[in-house]
């Protein structure tokens, strides 16, 4: 039998639903109370009017908000890139060629060493608040190899996605033809059993709007929906792809044009911005405030992978967000939680509400906008997920 219990003496609740809270987008509840019965949220209110339950958690005047939902990242790795990163940081360029350095060392690793990798990582995540985490294979490009990470990943998680259009495999360099047929081949057919999702990185020196679109419709017919790296080194017609495919989510979305940003609005794509790659290549940061301002749905996630973006925290892209991107901290809180299950088309989790899942982080403040006004700062002090704590 499941028990109930009620965390009360919330300072600030964020929702995220402007129907339960102070109408604004992230729902607001002041000096609130959030009641937990089995996985889910069955209530949620201003404490004085919390329904008796089996147990009590006191808050202590801090704030609770949905778990952080990261949809995009890179986990199932092996090796260490941090004398590329050193280069870069003193003055080499970043393109794509560096995922090669991590496909060789990812190949020569076990399921051992791949699950422990894994596991680290969210665990990492999870304490730093992210209770959804989508991961991609996209490191092994052999049919094998991408089997193998999708099903050491789906172990872990339901947001699995197959990414064998990471790049083009080094044995395939003279013959990227030959290798966008295996990929929507026979890797397809050895990897769609184990994800729900497939993606491309439509890029110079990744694939062209071609290759990207013959490898997304595949994965369609296969019963794997679409997503997209999309526009992230230089303006591509990735994003003009994702809105014609009605792709979950355009992931990175720096250089877009006007007609970019209105297919985007336009539509149910999904512009995902992974500030940390930014911070961690020196590049160009996504103009948030442009797709905001024209009604674009945002959301942030970590890109968490061993190359561009290795951070798990959901809090620091938070910060960055705010502070380079021109978001405001509600707008990223939102970006992080809803935004992030609406590019995984999730309406379970991201939000605070009677009958969705219970994934709940506790912050040591009173408001979520110490998120980003006290960046680097630990702030995450217990999670829930599906109604267990877990931190």
């Amino acid at each position: 039998m499941s028990s109930s219990t009620v965390i009360t003496n919330i300072a600030t609740l964020v929702t995220n639903d402007p129907s339960l809270g102070d109408t604004s987008p992230l729902g607001l509840v002041r000096d609130a109370a959030v009641v937990i019965d089995g996985d889910r949220v069955a209530w949620t209110g201003e404490s004085r009017k919390a329904p008796a339950t089996d147990n009590r958690v006191d808050a202590g005047g801090r704030t609770v908000l949905p778990g952080f939902v990261d949809s995009h990242s890179h986990l199932v790795f092996a090796g260490d890139r941090t004398e590329e990163f050193n280069a870069r940081m003193s003055g080499r360029g970043y393109t794509a060629g560096g995922i090669r350095t991590t496909v060789a060392a990812t190949r020569a690793a076990s399921d051992a060493e791949l699950g422990r990798t894994l596991t680290r990582y969210l665990g990492e995540a999870l304490r730093q608040g992210t209770t959804t985490m989508e991961t991609k294979s996209g490191y092994g490009l052999t049919v094998a190899d991408e089997a193998r990470a999708l099903r050491l990943a789906a172990a872990h998680t339901d947001e699995v996605t197959y990414l064998g259009a990471h790049i083009v495999a080094p044995e395939f360099a003279d013959d990227p033809a030959a290798y966008v047929a295996l990929v929507t081949g026979e890797m397809l057919d050895a990897c769609a059993p184990h994800a729900r999702w497939i993606d491309v990185f439509c890029e110079k020196g990744a694939f062209d709007g071609d290759q990207a679109r013959a490898v997304l419709t595949a994965g369609r017919a296969k019963g794997l929906h679409p997503r997209i790296h999309a526009n992230q080194l230089s303006h591509g017609p990735g994003v003009q792809l994702a809105v014609e495919l009605d792709a979950a989510s355009a992931d990175h979305c720096t250089h877009l044009t006007d007609a970019d940003v209105d297919a985007l609005a336009h539509s149910r794509t999904v512009a995902t911005l992974l500030p940390g790659a930014e911070f961690s290549t020196r590049a160009e940061w996504p103009d948030a405030r442009r797709l905001l301002d024209a009604g674009v749905t945002v959301a942030l996630s970590t890109d968490c992978n061993p190359g561009s973006s290795f951070t798990s925290s959901v809090p620091f892209c938070i910060a960055l967000a705010v502070r380079d991107m021109r978001m405001t901290p509600d707008e990223a809180v939102w970006s992080a939680t809803a935004g992030g299950a609406a590019a995984l088309r999730r309406t379970d989790i991201g939000r605070l509400t009677p009958g969705a899942y219970a994934d709940l982080t506790l912050l040591d403040a009173p408001s979520h906008v110490h998120l980003a006004y006290r960046p680097g700062v630990p702030l995450v002090s217990g999670v829930w997920r599906r109604g267990e704590r877990v931190v």
